[in-house]
């Protein structure tokens, strides 16, 4: 069972969030933070969050060390993200190699129709980027929004299930959290915009497990 709270995004600033964006390399990334949250605009400013109980343990290996005493190359691998079971898992041909828990979006259940609707896109993406990330560890940058997304996003807007004026979003990504934050993954906290985000030894291990050429798969 999903318990769901409402918390002001203040009450994230104050517990150390000086950014809970997943914009990478973006102005955007400290845009949202706590004095943009005043008296007069902070019940504007509440988020959905989902609590959800992570069922999947923390691996016993490293994934760098499985594909190296397998012979396994980076290329051949593909991520597979569950976001109703909270896990990202890796796969070489029919096999899951390893699991990882995982969070997501501020609204982890539906799928990304818009920007700033809290959702992670699900589909099928490529790797547009991978780099160090100040705030998060490392950043792996999915193609969001790719050809797919945009007939969505089309269909949506013709449908009339989003706004006229409704832009499609974009710069999600798989990355860590704030340092000393691990918690947060182990209690089920979707606090992102968006993006999937792991423990910091997870998301290092995953990214010097990869390469761009390594396809991902989200499903509901």
């Amino acid at each position: 069972m999903k318990l769901v709270i409402y918390l002001p995004l203040i009450l994230l600033a104050t517990i150390g969030f000086t950014n809970i964006s997943c914009l990478p390399k973006s102005d955007v990334e400290n845009a949202i933070v706590a004095e943009e949250t005043t008296s007069e605009n902070a019940s504007e400013a509440e988020e959905e969050l989902v609590i959800a109980h992570v069922a999947v343990p923390d691996p016993t290996e490293k994934l760098v060390d499985i594909i190296a005493e397998n012979g396994i190359r980076k290329s051949d691998l593909k991520i597979y993200i569950d976001k109703s079971d909270y896990y990202l898992a890796v796969k070489h041909a029919d096999s899951v190699l390893i699991k990882y828990p995982c969070v997501f979006g501020f609204n982890a259940v539906d799928d990304k129709a818009m920007e700033g609707d809290g959702c992670t896109p699900e589909g099928d993406f490529g790797v547009r980027s991978m780099y160090a990330h100040r705030s998060w560890k490392y950043f792996i940058w999915i193609d969001y929004p790719n050809a797919e997304s945009w007939n969505r996003f089309k269909k949506r807007k013709a449908d009339g299930e989003i706004p006229e004026d409704a832009t499609i979003g974009g710069e999600v990504g798989i990355h860590g959290v704030p340092e000393g934050m691990d918690s947060m993954i182990d209690d089920g906290t979707n606090w992102t915009l968006g993006c999937i985000s792991l423990k910091n030894a997870h998301i290092t291990d995953l990214y010097k497990s990869i390469n761009k050429y390594t396809k991902i798969e989200i499903v509901p």
